[in-house]
């Protein structure tokens, strides 16, 4: 049996993400009652009354009545006050209604069709990489469109899935603007970071910098990896087997006169929204110039920016195209956003127990300590731990597939413990976006490898899973290797990761 045979029978022996966090929430519980009878306890230094003091924290029991009592009484409460559910929830009702209309989808095609031949490379890693800003839509929307437009200028179609599905899964975490990855990633350091300092907040903003170098980074490393090796190997092959094709015309890809009417004024709509919101952040008196608390204004009220934002273009395209003829159209169209929800709100119901309990026994905040003053010990620089937590997520990535669901175990013990030596939340969230990102493309768990098979076949029929993982495997060595050089150098020059994004924690 092959390696990624093993790795794919392993990942799908895993139970669902949600019964994870069941198993989790109640391994928490026995484990915090074992430390009570162990009278496991460790001090921690603070400051108090501009004093250093030693503070000892002990373990709280989940098995006691008094445990179990909380451990029920509270389960709405950690629903509720869960970070991430209610920012996604609305962040996703805005591009949630744009994807349902067809805007981003006809705005991704008619991107890919404006581009000439030799710039059709760079261009389809850079909308694969800001289609994140649909979530899933581009692994269904740029695959086939990007193999018939390399087959159309008589070039392997192989190479424009490879290079779509590289741009889209190995590029996911990064963007130009803040996305609903941001709002869902800043809600579980928040949770994470709270552990030690109940009043830290992450700003969904807090990688957007890191992320935009990112976005062009990762745009000329496929390019080259695409130019320097995918295609020259494809060009040994014959059409049947991946090769080039004989060029043909791309008419069944054209934008329709509907879609294209829709582009101009969903177009215009965004230019309005654009204007109106520099406009309230950079006019003195307006309702987001200045600070709110450790934010700017725009920063504090980003979410419900990205909503309207959104939903307004979405709303012209819709009544522009006909997708859209009533009010009743506009609320069923976001109830169908909501219900694709559905199977996150489950996974975050038993996220939030998860954490609740693990902040609640203090098990987070003594395996924090623990492990912080052995990173201290052991002096290792910055750069070598935020690399080692890289290889760790890499790894975990091929057996667990969901960001939200990795992220949601590794925030809660990892974002404290980097904390204890002075490595920032947000530093340790744009980490876990780099070691998530890079090894999408050569996992099997990744539940959109099976549309990419379906549209590898269509071209080559013989083509299995081996076929794609070949074509894939030069892009996940050389976007692992580039990016985590680029955060390597970032962290060396001390550039904010974004807005509200430092490198350094000072407790």
């Amino acid at each position: 049996m092959s390696l990624l045979d093993r790795i794919e029978r392993a990942g799908n022996a895993l139970p669902d993400p949600s019964t994870l966090f069941v198993v989790g929430a109640l391994l928490v519980m026995v484990l915090s009652h074992a430390a009570v009878i162990a009278d496991w306890e460790v001090t921690k230094t603070v400051t108090r009354d501009g004093a250093q003091v030693e503070e000892t924290v002990r373990a709280t029991s989940l098995l006691t009545a008094d445990g179990l009592y909380w451990a029920v009484k509270s389960m709405v409460v950690n629903f509720k006050d869960f970070p991430p559910l209610a920012i996604v929830l609305v962040g996703m009702l805005g591009i949630g209604l744009a994807d349902k209309t067809g805007l981003i989808g006809a705005f991704l095609k008619a991107a890919l069709l404006a581009v000439p031949p030799k710039a059709l490379t760079p261009t389809v890693f850079f909308l694969g990489v800001v289609s994140s800003l649909a979530l899933d839509a581009g692994y269904v929307v740029l695959p086939p469109i990007a193999a018939a437009l390399y087959a159309a200028v008589g070039r392997s179609p192989l190479a424009g899935l490879a290079a779509v599905f590289a741009g889209v899964a190995a590029g996911f975490s990064a963007n130009l603007m803040v996305t609903s990855l941001d709002a869902i990633l800043a809600g579980f350091s928040q949770a994470g970071a709270q552990i030690l300092d109940p009043s830290y907040e992450v700003a969904p903003t807090a990688n957007l910098y890191f992320m935009i170098v990112s976005t062009f980074l990762l745009t000329g490393v496929g390019w080259g990896v695409t130019a320097l090796w995918v295609e020259p190997r494809l060009a040994t092959k014959s059409a049947e087997d991946g090769g080039p094709v004989e060029a043909a015309p791309e008419a069944d890809q054209r934008l329709t006169e509907t879609e294209s009417r829709g582009l101009r004024m969903g177009g215009l709509a965004v230019l309005a929204v654009l204007i109106v919101y520099v406009a309230a952040t950079w006019i003195p008196g307006a309702p987001f110039h200045g600070d709110d608390g450790r934010f700017p204004r725009w920063v504090a009220a980003i979410i419900p920016l990205i909503f309207l934002g959104f939903l307004v273009p979405g709303l012209v395209y819709g009544f522009s195209t006909g997708r859209l003829k009533n009010d009743r159209d506009i609320a069923q169209v976001m109830g169908e956003t909501m219900a694709g929800m559905g199977p996150y709100i489950v996974l975050a119901f038993f996220a939030a127990q998860f954490v609740a309990y693990f902040s609640h026994s203090g098990l987070g905040q003594m395996l924090a300590i623990t492990g912080g003053q052995f990173l201290a010990s052991a002096d290792l620089p910055t750069p070598v731990l935020v690399l080692a937590f890289v290889g760790v997520v890499m790894t975990g990535n091929l057996f667990i597939g969901s960001m939200s669901a990795k992220y949601a175990f590794f925030a809660p013990v990892f974002v404290p413990m980097f904390m204890t030596v002075g490595i920032s939340p947000e530093l340790t969230q744009a980490a876990y976006r780099v070691g998530d990102s890079v090894t999408n493309v050569i996992t099997p768990l990744n539940p959109y490898m099976v549309i990419l098979l379906v549209f590898l076949r269509q071209w080559v029929p013989k083509g299995g899973i081996g076929t794609l993982m070949a074509l894939m495997v030069p892009y996940a060595v050389a976007f692992g290797v580039a990016w985590s050089v680029l955060l390597v150098v970032w962290i060396q020059l001390g550039i904010p990761l974004g807005e509200g994004g430092p490198l350094t924690y000072t407790p």
